[in-house]
């Protein structure tokens, strides 16, 4: 009798412990609860400080070209240009009228390998810190940065095209490809990797300079009066009134920044501070 009286007792502190931690989670979910329609409604925050360009500077977007300096950096540029000649031919910029939705297809598709650099050379970093127990000088966080940066552009252009089942499926397989091939190479020689992308930058900064130019042209006269996304607006902190215009000029001058910090970073040392952070972390 006794021992079923304990046994009883416990199981009632049991549940009593229960029904108040219950209580507990059901009140945090109150309080942390969004109520919101639709996806769109919400704001989202980002972790890294974006740069916000001004009008000069988004004015004085130049194509530009680092010397190749060494045979490394002649046969990176070499495989730049036979990727971008390669690439120009599978997105149809090699025949046929380029419209809207090529150019959309072309940015969505390069976006989504564009984010993948940063991401590796981020996470290399952050294991070599980790495994040698140092600071990284300012890297990681830069790093990490141009990797978010890459995918706020891509989610930006969804917002105006969803990609087809097959597309995503060539995403798949390409980000497959480049992902391993990245990791190992910047593994063996992460400033030539550097290099590398810095070259893939310039190219992006003529692609959205030539969409700017067709867009001026009227060659392209969905473009022309079309809105900005509102995560894209959210983003840079551009005006409700922004048009598609404006997020590629902000697209553009994020590349040319890409373009100069890969190329800096490239005649650096590993051992090196980053001139591009603000602190080290």
């Amino acid at each position: 009798m006794i021992r079923y009286i304990l046994n009883r007792q416990t199981i009632v502190n049991k549940q009593n412990i229960l029904k108040k931690s219950c209580q507990y989670l059901l009140n945090i979910n109150n309080k942390c609860k969004i109520h919101y329609k639709d996806n769109k409604d919400i704001e989202w925050s980002h972790s890294y400080e974006h740069p916000l360009w001004t009008k000069e500077q988004l004015k004085n977007i130049k194509i530009t070209h680092y010397q190749p300096t060494c045979i490394s950096d002649k046969i990176t540029l070499n495989l730049v240009k036979i990727m971008r000649s390669l690439f120009d031919y599978f997105a149809g910029f090699k025949y046929g009228i380029i419209d809207e939705n090529k150019y959309l297809n072309r940015i969505i598709f390069l976006e989504t390998i564009a984010g993948v650099p940063g991401m590796v050379a981020g996470m290399v970093r952050h294991l070599d810190s980790l495994r040698t127990m140092k600071k990284d000088n300012g890297w990681i966080n830069v790093l990490l940065e141009e990797a978010t940066n890459e995918r706020m552009h891509l989610l930006s252009f969804l917002e105006i095209k969803k990609p087809s089942f097959l597309f995503r499926c060539s995403v798949i397989i390409c980000q497959g490809i480049f992902f391993n091939s990245f990791f190992l190479l910047y593994l063996l020689n992460p400033k030539q990797c550097h290099r590398f992308v810095g070259y893939i930058e310039e190219e992006a900064v003529k692609t959205y300079t030539q969409l700017l130019q067709d867009i001026e042209d009227n060659k392209l006269p969905m473009f022309t009066h079309l809105k900005a996304p509102v995560l894209a607006i959210n983003y840079w902190k551009l005006s409700k009134e922004a048009i598609f215009k404006d997020l590629i000029l902000m697209v553009r001058a994020d590349e040319a920044n890409h373009r100069i910090v890969n190329h800096t970073l490239a005649n650096l040392k590993s051992s090196d501070i980053n001139p591009f952070s603000i602190k080290k972390d």
